[in-house]
């Protein structure tokens, strides 16, 4: 779900969305000189299986290894949606001890699927009261948060002399026709939580018309957010240099913070915006998978990503915010890309009970 400092200095700008469809062979990256021979199931190496953002700076990583013993190793399986199908296709002989990644428009899936077992990490008590989930039985930590949002490019909108829009409504009102370009909601975790967002706003009853609406103004819909944000969007620097015409795009809350921070030279104000109206509240977890060979070795490592080490270090590597009370955010976080004071929401009982016709509904009316 989130941005990356591995994936911003290469093109300045988010992490892929997460997918929910193929399920490519995993690929290893490891921390640094990890022993990876024993799979993952020896007492000294505990194994991370995760979607293709997970970045943490090296000397952070390197003081828990010491610390606890234990050397990381890090499968990296694609995208998030990618990487949970392919767990719970081998929960049995699962890849890995921990899994990060999934998360509230994916959760569901994973625990119906018994995908992960019982732990309560330590300091599970100071996570933010609003971002806990399955406390009776504790088998996700919630690890970060972040906003998937509409950005807008601002050199677009000051030109042409009109406002940007700033909410959901805003997006079918006709001087924003052909403007906006968002992710397939069945391939995409920003396309998903973009759809997600509309059900929450307008509710079982509304969100079709409204996406009927969005549909006849013009939205653009392409298969992921890469190809969205740094083909189609005008306004972020991979969008700039492929000649991307839309100057709306489905993106994240963070993506501004990047655009100035990875830039060069850097600029003093960001190129982009967010309409704060149009958010939709992620939340990432990860958790103990179930048969995991080395337990003892999950469970450290689930408890060192809620320490305050691991949370003040994680927006500059993922751009997304921690979830830990007084954990410390960037302050290009605060200038650039703070949270959605009223983001929309979902209980993830709802998620679960209508996502998958949601998506079949919402694909046949917008791809068909």
């Amino acid at each position: 779900m989130s941005i990356t400092k591995k994936s911003t200095v290469k093109s300045v700008a988010l992490a892929v969305g997460l997918g929910l469809v193929a399920l490519p062979a995993l690929s290893a990256c490891g921390s640094s000189d990890t022993d990876s021979g024993d799979g993952g199931g020896g007492s000294k190496t505990v194994t991370l299986v995760s979607h293709d953002s997970w970045a943490v700076s090296k000397s952070v990583l390197a003081a828990f290894e010491k610390q606890s013993g234990y050397k990381v190793r890090v499968l990296e399986d694609g995208d998030a949606g990618q990487a949970v199908n392919k767990a719970i296709l081998t929960k049995d002989n699962p890849q890995g001890d921990v899994f990060f990644g999934v998360d509230n428009t994916l959760l569901s899936r994973a625990l119906d699927n018994g995908l992960f077992q019982s732990y309560e990490a330590k300091g599970s008590d100071l996570v933010l009261p609003e971002y806990r989930v399955d406390q009776d039985r504790h088998r996700v930590t919630s690890v970060d948060t972040g906003d998937i949002c509409v950005n807008y490019d601002k050199a677009y909108f000051s030109k042409h002399k009109l406002a940007p829009p700033t909410s959901f409504d805003d997006l079918i009102k006709p001087e924003y026709k052909n403007l906006l370009v968002t992710e397939n909601a069945s391939a995409s975790s920003p396309g998903l939580g973009f759809l997600l967002g509309t059900a929450a706003k307008y509710g079982d009853d509304g969100w079709q018309d409204y996406w009927k609406k969005l549909k006849a103004n013009g939205v653009k819909v392409v298969d992921g957010w890469e190809q969205a944000y740094n083909e189609e969007f005008s306004g972020s620097a991979g969008g700039k240099k492929a000649k991307g015409d839309r100057p709306l795009v489905v993106s994240y809350a963070s993506s501004p913070p990047a655009e100035v921070i990875y830039a060069d030279p850097k600029p003093t104000t960001a190129p982009t915006g967010v309409a704060t109206g149009t958010c939709f509240r992620q939340v990432e977890y990860a958790g103990l998978l179930s048969n995991a060979e080395n337990a003892e070795g999950g469970k450290a490592l689930l408890d060192f990503m809620l320490t305050r080490t691991f949370q003040d270090d994680m927006p500059l590597n993922m751009f997304v915010y921690p979830v830990r009370e007084a954990a410390q955010v960037p302050p290009e976080f605060v200038k650039y890309g703070p949270q959605a004071k009223n983001p929309e929401t979902l209980d993830p009982s709802k998620i679960a009970d209508n996502r998958d016709d949601w998506v079949k509904s919402w694909t046949s009316l917008v791809l068909k």
